[in-house]
């Protein structure tokens, strides 16, 4: 999972650590004109993405979630962080009225956003729905017994709560401004001397281009959206966020809504929860009194 760190000299006094997991290009930004510096407050921060990524990834046999995923409805215990991610996951399916659900993970057997236009069947669908359901899992801390059949993923919520670990452990490493970068995921603990951090938002397509300029003090930023998971069905565009209670895309959604929050795990929950909600994301986030950026 390891793999190489290359610094790369971004203007000013800040140096980016740069290096790659959870399918994602991440950096480290450090305010600093000590290389060596850099080098080592990445490495902090690759190492624990690295880490989350290995103990959660549902596509390694040898992971927390692979084992918890073959327990056939057998009870297993778990640790305190998996319970923490567990007890977090549960807050998001109730706020979104069940909509984000961890369980949804066996619904990716039929729905592939590819680009392409291969659309499942209902009976296809129907056939996998009593396999999904918060509910159905039974949590008793530290036990948890997931049903047979049944899948758990944090993939909604990993990479952002990876982002807030690996900017608490580089912060213990002295009194430097950083921002951490996950595939787009950010986490920062104040602007560098210059101003603050500068962030584009894609434009919604596939051109790479900014849509919009954001200046990011610290806190959380994160951003869901379509951009490059979906499918085109009967001139339909369908993003890849599954809305459970029906077992297909939301439909009516932004292209993208981006949130600011006092962590990443936060943004990431506003950001999933506002697209969850379609048509309604604009209202949601602002009834929620977060501050967001919706692009349609």
């Amino acid at each position: 999972m390891a793999g190489p760190i290359r610094l790369d000299h971004r203007g000013g006094r800040v140096i980016a650590a740069c290096f790659a997991a959870m399918a994602s290009p991440c950096e480290v930004l450090v305010e600093t004109d000590d290389a060596d510096l850099a080098r080592e407050l990445g490495s902090v921060a690759a190492s624990e993405a690295w880490r989350v990524e290995a103990k959660y990834s549902r596509y390694r046999h040898d992971s927390v979630m692979a084992a918890i995923n073959a327990s056939a409805g057998r009870p297993v215990e778990v640790d305190e962080e998996t319970a923490g991610l567990l007890r977090f996951a549960g807050i998001c399916h109730e706020l979104s009225d069940g909509a984000f659900d961890i369980t949804s993970g066996v619904l990716r057997q039929i729905w592939r956003f590819d680009g392409s236009g291969r659309f499942p069947s209902q009976g296809q669908v129907d056939a996998l729905m009593p396999r999904v359901g918060y509910g159905k899992l039974i949590f008793d801390p530290p036990m948890l017994a997931v049903p047979e059949g049944m899948e758990l993923d944090f993939g909604g919520i990993g990479k952002e709560y990876a982002v807030d670990r690996a900017l608490a452990l580089v912060q213990q490493q002295g009194d430097h401004a950083v921002l951490v970068n996950f595939g787009g995921d950010l986490a920062a603990n104040r602007a560098p001397a210059q101003g603050p951090w500068q962030v584009g938002v894609e434009r919604p397509g596939h051109d790479g281009s900014a849509r919009l300029l954001l200046d990011f003090w610290r806190g959380g930023l994160a951003t869901s959206g379509d951009t490059r998971r979906y499918i085109e069905h009967d001139g339909e565009r369908y993003g890849h966020i599954l809305d459970v209670r029906t077992g297909y895309p939301v439909k009516g959604a932004p292209r993208s809504v981006t949130v600011a929050a006092g962590s990443c795990v936060e943004a990431g929950m506003f950001s999933t929860l506002g697209m969850l909600q379609g048509p309604g994301a604009e209202v949601f986030l602002e009834d929620q009194g977060v501050r967001h950026w919706c692009l349609r």
